[in-house]
């Protein structure tokens, strides 16, 4: 088999697993939906990265010393649907790098990232990737059984908040913006101020 080192070496109508995906030499940042080839985004902007940096500080600070661990793209969360037991690479076909996620079973983790739906997943939207957050991954993260899912609109100063109802599907919890203050349903002594979060984006 050659080594896969461009895209264009695949073909994007192929399915894929995550065992294909742990070949690949690629300088292009990918991921897998279903077996499919998704491209992601060109690096994040200034204000983007100024976001994360923002919740990571103060996340990863309330986490310091407990159990759940906070991780930051790029790093491979592996899904599937919630009522399998952990899969091998080959039989998992979706792998995506959320911009900010936690993960409170220890079972999950290994060498390669995780294996199984994180408790919390963040995306910022960024030009381009609206879609594909709003829809795809909106959907795939309800079926993997991701507990709570924000999305954050940078240009809006506002985040939505989304938490699995006991059907399993996601309800909107509620839309912060402004000088609002947004707890995680996972953490009700979590408060993250959006002045904060917000700050110095431009």
């Amino acid at each position: 088999m050659p080594r896969i080192t461009h895209l264009s070496q695949l073909d994007l109508n192929q399915i894929y697993s995550y065992a294909d995906y742990l070949t690949w030499q690629l300088d292009e940042m990918v991921e897998l939906i279903k077996g499919k080839i998704s491209l992601m985004s060109p690096a994040p902007n200034l204000g983007h990265q100024r976001i994360e940096r923002n919740l990571i500080i103060d996340i990863g600070s309330y986490l310091r010393g407990k159990k759940c661990q906070l991780f930051l793209a790029p790093f491979d969360v592996r899904l599937y649907e919630r009522k399998k037991s952990l899969l091998a690479s080959q039989d998992i076909y979706s792998v995506v790098q959320p911009d900010v996620c936690v993960v409170c079973n220890p079972d999950f983790l290994d060498k390669q990232g995780c294996n199984g739906a994180p408790d919390w997943i963040i995306e910022i939207l960024s030009k381009g990737n609206s879609k594909k957050e709003m829809q795809v991954k909106f959907a795939l993260y309800q079926e993997s059984g991701v507990h709570e899912y924000w999305i954050v609109y940078p240009n809006d100063f506002a985040i939505h908040q989304f938490i699995l109802d006991e059907n399993k599907n996601y309800q909107l919890n509620a839309m912060f913006t402004d000088d609002d203050v947004i707890t995680p349903s996972l953490f009700p002594d979590l408060k993250l101020d959006l002045t904060q979060i917000f700050e110095s984006f431009d």
